[in-house]
C-alpha cells in the first residue's frame, strides 16, 4: 500500500474513533436498572446510553498464528452469558471471529498491512432471552500493524544523464528516487538514505534526496566521455537488518567548444595539369578538431594577401569537413609553374570562455605545381567574321586566320578546312599563312552566309589541332530583276465603268538594299497608248489596273493581253516585264465570276452558256444509265465461260493409260515414252475413282448453282485434296484438281499447271521445268485418269 493510502486510512480511523466515543456518549441513560430508552415525563424519547466497553485493536502482519486481539463487551454483560456478541463488516468470519459468550475477537490468518491498512467492522450486543438489542450496532476500526518486509525500489530505472564537460563542481547530474511499501509512520521501515557504491571521485549523492551531482572539476569528454554511476538505497535509515538496493545511472558528457581546428602538416603539395578546366578539383586539405558536432564544423579561406588567392579557390565539404581547393581560373605553364598561398581553417562558433579567440584557427601553406602538357594551336582570335560583295572576283582575299603553337617547342602550323565545312567549294585557303580568298564567284540570293571551319594542325609528331568558325557574310548587290508577286488573274465585269479598279498589282525582288524595295510600275514604254486599261502606281509599292472605258462585251472579246513593266530602285535599276491576260466576265449582283471557266468554254465553241449545260447534263445521264447494262453484260459473259470450262473438264468412262513427262520448254523429248508403273490395287480402287467422276459431274453441276463459296461446295474440294495428299500413285495432279472444280473464282492461279508453261516454280523432277501436259493443250481426244 503508498504513502497516500495509509494517510487517508489514518484518517478515516481517527474520523470513525471519534464517531464512536461521541455515540458511547449519547447513549448512557440515568443508570443501570429500568428501560435502555422510552419516553420521558413530557412524551419524549431519552438518548440511549453507550455500554459498549473495548480498547484500540491492532494486529500485527505477517503473523501467521491465530491469536486474541481484543475483547468487545457491554457494561450490562453480568457474566452469566445472557448477551450474545455478533461481528460484521470487512473481513468478517473469514479474517476475523468474535466469540459470542465472551466477545473476544481474534485472527484467523496471516495480514498483509501493504493489502490492507485497517479493517473496517460492526458489532452487536444481542439478548439472548428477548432477542433484543442491549446496545445499538457500533463501528469499530482493525489496525494492521507494519514490519519492515518490504524492500525498497528505484523507479525508471535503468537511468541516464548527460552533463556538459568542463562543468563546475555540484552540478546537478540526475536524480533517483526509490520507494519502499512499509509504512513510513511506523518507526522506520520506510526511512530511505542514498550513497554512491560506483563511481566516486567523479558524483556524489545527496543522502535523504538521491540527487546525483558532480564532485571532480574540469571533466574532459575528449578524454573520457561516458561515466557509470551505481546508487545504492537502504530503509531503516541503513541500519542493520534493513534492506537494500541498487541502480545504476549512465552519464555522458555532452560536448563544448573547447578546441580549435588544427592542421597535421605545415607543407601540403599538389600537381595539377595546365589544361585542367575550370572548376576541377586540385586536392583536399583538413584540420583536425577534437570538439564533435557544431563545434567542429569549420570554414576554410584562402588569405587575400596572396595574389595565387585568385587562380584557386577553396570551399569546405559538409560531410566530411575538408577544405576542397578548386581551380579558378586556367593555368599556362608556359607562364607560371608554381603556386604558393596559405590556407586557413576557423571554427563557425567561437565560445570565448574556454579558449581565446586566436586558438579557434589554424593555417597551412599550400604548394601547387603546373604540369605542362602538350597543346594544340591557340587561334589569336576565338571567332572570324568577315564581309564581302557577292560580285567579287575570284581570287579576292576575304581574310587572314591566325593561331600559334603556345608550348616552348613552338611548333609550325598549318591551315585547312575541316572537311564538309565548304561544300560549295567556294573559298580557298592558303596552309602556309591562313589567307582565305575566293575560289569562285559568290551569289548571295543563293548563300548569304558562309560558315567555315578552320582547322590549325601542327607539323609534330602528334599532329594536335584546334578548330575555329569563320563567318564570311555576302553584301547584296542589285542583280535580280524585280517579278511581279503572282500569277495574276484579273478579270473585267461587262458593267464596268471607266476609273475602276481591276486589280491591285505587288512584286517581289529576292534582292535585299539597305534603304528597303521602293518598285515602280507602268505600261511598257514607247508603244501607243492603250485605250482599255491603264497603270495606276500607288507610290508604296503596289499599283492598280484601272479601266480606261466603259461596254466591255463577252461577245466582242473576252481576253484583253496587257504587259506590265516593274523597276526596282537599284543601282543600277532593273526591270521586267509580264504580260497579264484580262478576261471579261459576266459577274453577279456582288461583282463575282463565278462560272468565268464555263462561259469561256462555251463562248469558244459558239453557243451560249445554258446550251452547253443542258448538253452536259445529257452526257452524265446517258453515262450512268449504261452503267447497269455493262454489268449484266459482263456477268453473263463471266457464266457462259465458266460452263464453257467445265464441259471441257468433263472425263469419258474409259480412258487409256498415258505418260505424263516434264521436258525443257523448246527441247525434244529424248527419252522413249514409260508407261506409269501400274497400282498394286489399281483394279480395287477403280470402283472409288468411277464414285469420285460421279461426285465431280455432281459438284460441277451444284457449283453453278451455290458457286465457291458454299460450304458444301469448299468441303468437297478439301475432301479431294486431302485424298490425292493421301495416294502416293496418283499423278501430280492435285492443283490442277482444285482450279478444275472451283470454277471461274478459283484462288488457286498460277497454282495450276494449265497455265504454269515455262514457270519459276522448282519441278518435282530434278533438271526438269514445269510444263503443260499435253493432254490439256488442245487434244480433246485424249483422257486423264482423276
Amino acid at each position: 500500500m503508498g504513502a497516500a493510502e495509509d494517510t487517508k486510512a489514518r484518517s478515516v480511523l481517527a474520523a470513525l474513533t471519534l464517531l464512536s466515543l461521541l455515540s458511547h456518549m449519547d447513549g448512557i441513560d440515568q443508570g443501570p436498572q429500568g428501560p435502555r430508552s422510552g419516553p420521558d415525563s413530557f412524551g419524549r424519547h431519552r438518548r440511549h446510553k453507550r455500554g459498549w466497553i473495548w480498547k484500540q485493536m491492532f494486529v500485527s502482519e505477517e503473523d501467521p498464528t491465530p491469536r486474541v486481539i481484543g475483547q468487545l463487551k457491554s457494561d450490562y454483560d453480568r457474566g452469566e452469558f445472557a448477551i450474545r456478541y455478533i461481528l460484521s463488516g470487512e473481513g468478517a468470519g473469514d479474517t476475523f471471529a468474535i466469540d459470542e459468550y465472551s466477545g473476544k475477537i481474534r485472527t484467523l490468518k496471516k495480514l498483509d498491512r501493504e493489502e490492507k491498512a485497517f479493517y473496517v467492522l460492526q458489532a452487536q450486543a444481542i439478548n439472548r432471552l428477548s432477542g433484543e438489542p442491549e446496545e445499538p450496532q457500533s463501528e469499530f476500526i482493525i489496525k494492521v500493524q507494519d514490519i519492515n518486509d518490504n524492500a525498497p525500489q528505484f523507479l525508471n530505472q535503468p537511468y541516464a544523464a548527460s552533463i556538459p564537460e568542463m562543468c563546475p563542481v555540484g552540478t546537478t547530474v540526475v536524480q533517483v528516487t526509490a520507494t519502499d511499501a512499509d509504512d513510513p509512520m511506523f518507526g522506520n521501515n520506510a526511512k530511505l538514505i542514498y550513497s554512491i557504491l560506483q563511481g566516486e571521485p567523479y558524483f556524489s549523492v545527496e543522502p535523504k534526496t538521491g540527487i546525483i551531482v558532480t564532485s571532480w572539476p574540469d571533466m574532459d569528454r575528449e578524454a573520457k566521455e561516458q561515466y557509470l554511476v551505481v546508487v545504492q538505497v537502504k530503509d531503516m535509515l541503513g541500519m542493520s537488518g534493513g534492506y537494500s538496493a541498487s541502480a545504476t545511472v549512465s552519464v555522458s558528457l555532452s560536448d563544448i567548444n573547447d578546441n580549435g581546428p588544427i592542421f597535421q602538416h605545415h607543407l601540403y603539395t599538389f600537381a595539377i595539369p595546365e589544361d585542367a578546366a575550370v572548376g576541377t578539383t586540385v586536392g583536399r586539405v583538413k584540420a583536425y578538431d577534437a570538439d564533435i558536432g557544431v563545434n567542429a564544423k569549420m570554414n576554410y579561406s584562402l588569405l587575400a594577401d596572396l595574389e595565387e588567392n585568385a587562380t584557386f579557390s577553396v570551399h569546405t565539404d559538409p560531410l566530411t569537413q575538408e577544405g576542397v581547393i578548386l581551380l579558378a581560373k586556367l593555368l599556362d605553364y608556359e607562364t607560371k609553374r608554381r603556386y604558393v598561398m596559405v590556407a586557413e581553417a576557423i571554427n563557425e562558433d567561437v565560445d570565448p570562455r574556454f579558449l581565446p579567440p586566436g586558438e579557434f584557427s589554424d593555417r597551412t601553406t599550400l604548394k601547387i605545381l603546373v604540369e605542362d602538357v602538350d597543346e594544340p594551336p591557340v587561334f589569336l582570335s576565338p571567332v572570324y567574321e568577315w564581309k564581302v560583295a557577292e560580285n567579287a572576283a575570284a581570287g579576292i582575299v576575304v581574310g587572314v586566320v591566325s593561331a600559334r603553337d603556345t608550348d616552348a617547342a613552338n611548333n609550325t602550323v598549318r591551315y585547312s578546312f575541316e572537311k564538309h565545312s565548304d561544300t560549295a567549294k567556294a573559298f580557298k585557303i592558303d596552309p602556309l599563312n591562313g589567307t582565305i580568298s575566293i575560289a569562285k564567284p559568290l551569289d548571295r540570293e543563293l548563300s548569304a552566309w558562309h560558315n567555315l571551319t578552320i582547322v590549325a594542325k601542327e607539323t609534330s609528331s602528334k599532329r594536335l589541332s584546334s578548330r575555329v568558325l569563320a563567318s564570311i557574310k555576302v553584301l547584296d548587290i542589285n542583280d535580280n530583276a524585280p517579278q511581279l508577286a503572282g500569277p495574276y488573274r484579273p478579270y473585267i465585269c461587262e458593267g464596268t465603268q471607266a476609273g475602276e479598279l481591276i486589280q491591285l498589282l505587288s512584286a517581289i525582288d529576292p534582292d535585299e538594299p539597305s534603304e528597303g524595295h521602293h518598285f515602280y510600275f507602268s505600261m511598257v514604254p514607247g508603244k501607243q497608248i492603250n485605250p482599255n486599261f491603264t497603270i495606276r502606281d500607288n507610290q508604296d509599292n503596289t499599283a492598280g489596273i484601272v479601266a480606261r472605258r466603259s461596254t466591255f462585251s463577252r461577245r466582242e472579246r473576252s481576253n484583253y493581253l496587257l504587259p506590265v513593266v516593274v523597276t526596282d530602285s537599284g543601282s543600277p535599276a532593273l526591270s521586267s516585264t509580264g504580260t497579264l491576260t484580262v478576261s471579261v466576265c459576266g459577274c453577279g449582283p456582288a461583282g463575282h465570276c463565278p462560272s468565268g471557266g464555263v462561259e469561256a468554254l462555251a463562248l469558244s465553241m459558239g453557243v451560249s452558256p445554258r446550251t452547253l449545260l443542258v448538253l452536259l447534263v445529257c452526257l452524265l445521264l446517258a453515262a450512268a444509265s449504261s452503267v447497269p447494262t455493262l454489268l449484266l453484260w459482263r456477268r453473263r459473259r463471266a457464266q457462259k465461260a465458266a460452263r464453257k470450262k467445265a464441259s471441257e473438264l468433263e472425263l469419258p468412262d474409259t480412258v487409256s493409260q498415258k505418260v505424263l513427262y516434264y521436258a525443257q520448254v523448246g527441247q525434244p523429248i529424248r527419252d522413249p515414252v514409260v508407261p506409269l508403273r501400274s497400282h498394286p490395287r489399281r483394279r480395287e480402287r477403280r470402283l472409288a475413282r468411277e464414285e469420285v467422276r460421279a461426285s465431280i459431274r455432281m459438284s460441277l453441276r451444284e457449283s453453278r448453282l451455290v458457286g465457291p463459296e458454299d460450304d458444301v461446295f469448299r468441303q468437297f474440294i478439301l475432301d479431294r485434296v486431302e485424298e490425292a495428299d493421301g495416294d502416293p500413285y496418283a499423278p501430280p495432279l492435285d492443283c490442277l484438281t482444285a482450279y478444275a472444280y472451283e470454277g471461274s473464282g478459283s484462288s488457286a492461279g498460277s497454282l495450276s499447271s494449265v497455265d504454269s508453261c515455262a514457270s519459276e516454280r522448282p519441278s518435282p523432277v530434278p533438271g526438269a521445268p514445269w510444263a503443260r501436259l499435253s493432254p490439256w493443250f488442245g487434244e480433246g481426244q485424249e483422257d486423264t485418269i482423276f
